[in-house]
């Protein structure tokens, strides 16, 4: 039974400058996404990619196709409906409070298990420099400390988060910008044979590879879910996520195309090779270490602003899920700074303990890939619910239906969909043991039923959607 939300253990609501800090503007916003897209995994890609070989550049494509849909979808979507949660907020205004909670867990789980697994790549170039014979220990040290410093400063205030994004996102961006421009002009042919390196065929190589490709996209939709930090959000959202999201598949192309052309996938796979824009970066100045050197130091701090954008967006889910009774009210409270700190606290502390969990049981790559593909899964239902969501409205509206915008907006949403149901369906780790193979979705799995409970408690305490804006 549905409550009104001042009878029922929901957040009060307060005025809007006292709820929220409407800090974020155009330029940082677009550095959220930006941010949030370009964290290490671009970085890691090629390590995690090479044992599918050069074929991997196809999905990577594909998967930058998705993106693209997946970005102007919530363009449109943010457009219309504004409010906090983003993907959430859509499934629940277009499905109602079961759908809402279901794509809030999910969307939930995909940003702290993203965040672990970031912070499992930024590892990878920490020990560029540290820690280099790789013990264990120390790697889970450093993962740690990578998942806290983010944590602190998003405990500072959004204006704080906000100025370290915009920083870091420009340096983040020279490395790449770099490998995308002065890289093409080292690559060599040969390196692109032989294409395919997997075993299977090229469709099923294409498929896995892509499923772990979608992993450097996560970030599309978090100006969207970010909306109540917007300023201005009806026409800051769209355009950052628009604008974040086309400068991120650019340079993502041409870097990944370079460092194929440049390092061959046999030496990509390498273990001593993780850092692998390192290893390209130093074959371009014809050996040495302190191109490499230089690389892995931008990653480092790409890494950290990857994880402050995504500590962010850890908390703004359950915030948003909060006001509207579905989360647990503690998520809604905000602290005297404005944010939401149980919500960062707790957020990172279950990256923590996914972080030491996958460190203790497998190898440094089928860590990465395993929170990469489980992420993937969580993050492509809400995706698909949204492109759903788009569906209904569009189809609803009273709009003629046989118009170039409903077309377009259709079309999109449909791409979407099926982008994300093929991610789901090649989330699946490439080993002889089926424990690994489907470890990602035994991850998600229990992940989703740890969620029952919750709902079952927050069932009685659910706010009642409002009504759907009409279409701009």
């Amino acid at each position: 039974m549905v409550q009104p939300r001042s009878e029922v253990g929901s957040v009060p609501t307060e005025p809007e400058g006292r709820t929220t800090e409407r800090a974020l503007s155009l330029p940082q916003s677009t550095a959220l996404i930006m941010g949030s897209i370009i964290g290490v995994g671009i970085f890691s890609l090629p390590y995690a990619l090479a044992s599918y070989g050069p074929i991997s550049l196809v999905a990577m494509g594909l998967a930058t196709v998705g993106a693209v849909a997946l970005a102007l979808m919530f363009a449109v979507m943010s457009r219309r409906l504004p409010a906090a949660g983003g993907p959430y907020a859509y499934a629940r205004s277009g499905f109602g409070n079961a759908a809402g909670f279901v794509n809030a867990w999910s969307y939930w789980i995909t940003a702290w298990a993203g965040n672990a697994a970031i912070v499992v790549g930024w590892v990878y170039y920490v020990e560029h420099f540290l820690n280099k014979d790789g013990a264990v220990g120390w790697s889970i040290l450093i993962a740690l400390v990578g998942l806290w410093i983010p944590a602190v400063i998003n405990l500072t205030g959004v204006r704080v988060m906000g100025s370290v994004q915009v920083w870091t996102t420009v340096l983040k961006f020279i490395p790449l910008a770099i490998m995308a421009t002065v890289g093409l002009f080292f690559i060599k042919a040969g390196n692109f044979t032989p294409w395919n390196l997997s075993g299977d065929s090229s469709l099923s190589a294409i498929g896995g590879a892509m499923a772990i490709a979608l992993f450097s996209y996560l970030g599309v939709e978090t100006a969207a879910v970010a909306a109540a930090k917007v300023r201005d959000p009806e026409r800051n959202v769209p355009k950052a996520t628009i604008y974040g999201t086309l400068a991120s598949a650019i340079v993502y192309l041409l870097s990944m195309v370079a460092v194929f052309g440049i390092v061959p996938a046999s030496q990509l796979a390498m273990d001593v090779n993780k850092a692998s824009y390192s290893v390209a970066a130093n074959s371009i100045v014809g050996g040495g270490s302190w191109a490499g050197d230089l690389v892995a130091l931008a990653v480092i701090v790409s890494g950290i602003g990857a994880l402050n954008g995504w500590t962010m967006i850890c908390a703004e889910m359950p915030l948003a899920a909060a006001k509207d009774g579905l989360f647990p009210a503690r998520f809604g409270s905000l602290s005297r700074r404005r944010v939401p700190a149980f919500g960062i606290i707790a957020s990172t502390a279950l990256a923590s303990v996914a972080v030491v969990i996958s460190y203790l049981g497998t190898s440094g790559s089928t860590v990465f890939t395993t929170l990469v593909l489980m992420t993937g899964i969580t993050a492509a239902v809400p995706y698909a619910f949204s492109a759903l969501v788009q569906i209904k409205w569009r189809w609803r509206d009273s709009h003629p239906v046989h118009t170039s915008r409903f077309a377009f907006d259709v079309s999109v949403a449909v791409v979407a969909l099926i982008f994300s149901v093929a991610f789901i369906y090649y989330s699946r780790n490439t080993s002889d043991l089926w424990y690994v193979v489907w470890g990602p979705f035994l991850m998600a799995g229990g992940a989703f039923v740890v969620g029952i409970p919750v709902y079952l408690a927050q069932r009685h305490r659910m706010t009642k959607p409002a009504p759907v804006p009409e279409y701009r």
